[in-house]
């Protein structure tokens, strides 16, 4: 079995003008870093021109289906019938993308079958990485 998920995307990225063009993006989950989801946007898609990827808590896209969720440089939250918010605050400014809940929904089903939410912990290999800190300290 597979301990990667990766999942393309269409993001439609909100702007001040009315035209909200679509950008693809991609979302990852790998099973050696449970508890986090990454969404990757390609070059082309950003102000700088390199590939931008932000990690966050799956807890944190789960529950922003439902409700406004985050108070940090990630927040979702839903938005009408079938769309989800995500908000990308950096020192540079915000990125705000839409992205069909029903995209999300399956790539959270995806990454529960992997690993179940709320067993991540057993995922965790806790003497081992506890092992390579020392290792890297001596």
């Amino acid at each position: 079995m597979s301990i990667v998920i990766e999942q393309p995307v269409e993001a439609r990225l909100v702007a001040a003008a009315p035209r909200m063009p679509s950008i693809p993006a991609t979302l990852h989950y790998d099973r050696r870093d449970p508890f986090a989801v990454r969404m990757t946007f390609p070059a082309p898609a950003t102000l700088e021109g390199v590939e931008v990827c932000w990690t966050f808590a799956r807890e944190l896209l789960a529950a922003g289906l439902h409700g406004a969720e985050g108070h940090g440089d990630v927040r979702v939250r839903p938005y009408g019938f079938d769309r989800t918010v995500l908000e990308f605050h950096a020192p540079e400014g915000t990125a705000v993308v839409h992205i069909h809940s029903s995209e999300v929904r399956r790539f959270l089903q995806a990454t529960d079958q992997l690993v179940p939410a709320g067993l991540e912990h057993l995922q965790l290999d806790l003497d081992h990485d506890l092992a390579e800190l020392m290792r890297d300290a001596c």
